[in-house]
């Protein structure tokens, strides 16, 4: 049995947890055109690959949040885990981040905020810097 170290309330056997799938999937935004293609691909294709893998957990069993696992699907081994919202800092998770096709689909672009206005424009540089002001 896998043993998941909850970052809420420690180790816990796999039974109390519940895999929510891949993580770090971007929703396109409503006010961002993307064709029904592109929308189905957001919506349907999930990577299921052989090695490292982000995943969704959910501490069903306990404390019931949710939090991001970095998992070789081989082996089972938990390379890291770390809360939702934030991006894996070991280098072999940050890694397969920054290699997932995702980052570089329609949707995953459709998900930043458009800007029309030069008002915006400096929401707009601080939010390709991660923070929104």
């Amino acid at each position: 049995m896998l043993i998941i170290d909850c970052p809420h309330c420690g180790p816990r056997e796999e039974a109390e947890f519940a895999c929510g799938g891949e993580a770090h999937i971007a929703r396109p935004l409503a006010e961002n055109n993307i064709t029904d293609a592109e929308f189905a691909d957001y919506l349907f294709l999930r990577d299921n690959p052989k090695g490292l893998f982000l995943e969704r957990w959910r501490h069903t069993a306990g404390c019931r949040r949710w939090f991001n696992v970095a998992r070789d699907t081989v082996t089972h081994e938990i390379v890291e885990i770390y809360p939702m919202g934030a991006l894996p800092k070991s280098k072999p998770a940050a890694s397969a981040f920054k290699k997932s096709w995702r980052r570089q689909s329609p949707a995953e672009k459709a998900a930043s905020p458009k800007t029309t206005s030069a008002k915006t424009g400096s929401a707009k540089a601080s939010a390709s810097k991660g923070r929104i002001r």
